[in-house]
């Protein structure tokens, strides 16, 4: 079956940011936070101190993953140009978004740099308090659709129709946690789609809670949600994933398997459970039939993030700087 990794993280050199402060890489994989956190972050035999586009392709190869999605994340620092150049290199394998902090003074002026000269057609905004922006603007905490800096940004955006906005907002208990603003930002932009990373951070002892997002979600065609990372999420290790497959399956209930999304959040959640075990559960789980598998494995990632304006954006894009 074909399958396209639709959460996937390049690290051409370790440089999270996060509410621990910097991420300082230590070899083996191995990478410690400011604050003292230790952390696996890169799988034993896909790099020491990074992930390059040639390790991942080789674990692609591997399991027989025909394409991938490069998002950013504070994690691991934004890699924005370095995933610009893995596109323009493996333009038949890989799709990217980049990352902007929009508090910093020329946001808008960077967001116009990577989608008119770097021909990236998707955003990833990490928002969460654990992670991501909410996690060192404390002092400033925000929402997507009514912070004036995310407006000018959106207000572009809504000029390149059927670009991709993709958000990681974090769990029910982190302030950034906003599924409502997503909903109020695809009825505002119907022109571009939605992607909620990790399946809104499902936690099996509220599942309702889950539902009422989801329910929200399904009102706005234009909102998808990607599947990856819920094992970590959900503290599994092992498969059959029972609690991913029960929150997996009221997602299929809700939205359908044409809004759903696999992919694994690599190369960090590949250190709590195999690539194999995340890239072959859904298969093993009962949950779908061998066509729904095909929209959840492939065609809905290829629908929302290979789009054919988006291949040819970043095909054709030719940075003047260099």
């Amino acid at each position: 079956m074909k399958k396209i990794d639709g959460h996937v993280h390049l690290i051409q050199e370790i440089a999270g940011l996060n509410g621990k402060g910097r991420l300082n890489a230590l070899g083996d994989g191995e990478a410690i936070w400011d604050d003292g956190t230790k952390i696996k972050l890169i799988p034993d035999g896909w790099g020491d101190t990074n992930l390059t586009a040639e390790s991942f392709l080789a674990v692609m190869n591997a399991h027989s993953i025909e394409k991938a999605v490069l998002l950013q994340g504070s994690l691991n620092g934004y890699q924005n140009y370095y995933t610009y150049q893995a596109v323009q290199r493996y333009s038949d394998r890989f799709i990217g978004a980049f990352a902007v902090d929009p508090f910093a003074e020329n946001a808008l002026a960077i967001v116009r740099r990577h989608v008119e000269d770097l021909g990236f057609r998707a955003i990833k905004l990490e928002i969460s308090q654990g992670g991501g922006l909410h996690g060192y603007h404390q002092i400033t905490p925000f929402r997507l659709d009514t912070d004036t800096r995310m407006g000018q940004i959106f207000h572009y955006l809504a000029d390149y129709p059927g670009f991709t906005v993709t958000v990681d907002y974090g769990s029910a208990e982190q302030i950034s946690h906003q599924p409502e603003a997503i909903a109020i930002l695809a009825a505002r932009y119907s022109q571009l789609d939605f992607v909620v990373c990790h399946l809104s951070f499902p936690d099996d002892q509220h599942l309702n809670f889950l539902e009422n997002t989801l329910r929200l979600f399904a009102l706005h065609p234009n909102i998808v949600t990607d599947l990856s990372a819920i094992q970590d999420i959900l503290g599994e290790t092992a498969l059959p994933f029972e609690k991913s497959r029960r929150a997996v399956a009221l997602a299929k209930e809700v939205l359908g398997s044409k809004r759903l999304i696999w992919g694994t959040d690599s190369p960090w959640s590949a250190t709590f459970n195999s690539y194999e075990h995340l890239a072959g559960w859904l298969e093993e789980s009962g949950l779908f039939t061998e066509d729904e598998l095909a929209d959840v494995y492939y065609g809905t990632a290829n629908r929302i993030y290979f789009k054919e304006s988006a291949v040819a954006a970043a095909q054709q894009a030719d940075d003047p700087q260099n």
